[in-house]
């Protein structure tokens, strides 16, 4: 078999998760590249075989005779490729658990837990990595995810929900008569920038800020709140050690927003004991 005669894996797996969505823009969110990426993939698969794939439908696409086809065997191929992979992997005793965790949610709730972790359980080798939003665990090499529930989820991962996402406005302790007064500065964060305005609508109770500031993440506006720098609209689980030592304050309680934190991993994944164990750990750590 010539080299030629085989397409790029990135153009037939871009082209297999367009038939298998029927969207180019659904295919772009699942693999976490732009729409015109995906759609430039087609295109270059369509053209270096000289076919017609795919055809509208509706707002949609689907695939034509030929493409039904390719898209068939491109995902037992693909699938195949990934099983072999991960025996390969899962042959070393000595692999890592890659965990993957949003930035704040890591640095504010998980790595401060990570010590009793490898305290109980020392002989599990965990290296953690940073991220949000979707991921191809094979191409990141990630073996759990755990993420904010806020965007599509592929159907063939596992999803267990391990938090309610709820959020409130929290501050250093001198800053409370500050809210109380609607004379503060409200803090937020640029990965939800209508967070305020969102809160100050559902709770018109609530006195409402003067001005708003966002910081890059949630960690950096926590750190501001807590050094008197105005009050940060921050979900419970980044906030719960500060509040529970009194470095921070929540007058205002925490309010559900309908999202939820999950453990995500592939669901076709072999579980080892070693995985288990990390996965019921992470579960115990929220109240």
């Amino acid at each position: 078999m010539k080299r030629s005669d085989i397409p790029s894996l990135d153009d037939l797996r871009a082209f297999a998760t367009v038939v298998r969505l029927g969207s180019v823009r659904a295919a772009a969110t699942e693999l976490a590249l732009t729409h015109g990426a995906v759609s430039r993939r087609v295109s270059k698969l369509a053209d270096d075989l000289k076919l017609q794939l795919l055809e509208p439908d509706g707002r949609g696409v689907r695939p034509t005779q030929d493409g039904a086809r390719l898209a068939h065997a491109a995902t037992e191929a693909l699938k195949g490729i990934a099983g072999v992979l991960a025996e390969i992997r899962s042959s070393s005793n000595t692999q890592p658990i890659v965990l993957s965790c949003e930035r704040s949610l890591a640095m504010r709730w998980l790595i401060p837990r990570l010590s009793d972790f490898q305290d109980r359980h020392s002989g599990i080798d965990v290296h953690l990595s940073t991220g949000g939003g979707p991921l191809d665990f094979a191409r990141a090499r990630v073996t759990l995810a755990i993420r904010r529930l806020d965007f599509p989820l592929a159907p063939d991962w596992a999803v267990t929900t391990i938090a309610r996402e709820a959020v409130g406005p929290v501050m250093r302790p001198d800053m409370a008569q500050r809210f109380a007064d609607g004379s503060y500065l409200a803090l937020g964060s640029r990965t939800r920038p209508e967070a305020w305005k969102n809160w100050v609508a559902s709770r018109p109770d609530m006195p409402t800020p003067r001005d708003v500031r966002l910081y890059d993440h949630h960690f950096m506006m926590l750190e501001a709140a807590a050094n008197g720098l105005g009050v940060a609209l921050s979900p419970h689980i980044i906030a719960m050690d500060d509040i529970a030592t009194g470095r921070l304050v929540a007058p205002a309680g925490f309010d559900a927003d309908g999202t939820s934190y999950g453990l995500i991993r592939p669901g076709d994944m072999e579980i080892t004991d070693s995985v288990s164990v990390l996965e019921k750990w992470i579960i115990k750590q929220v109240p």
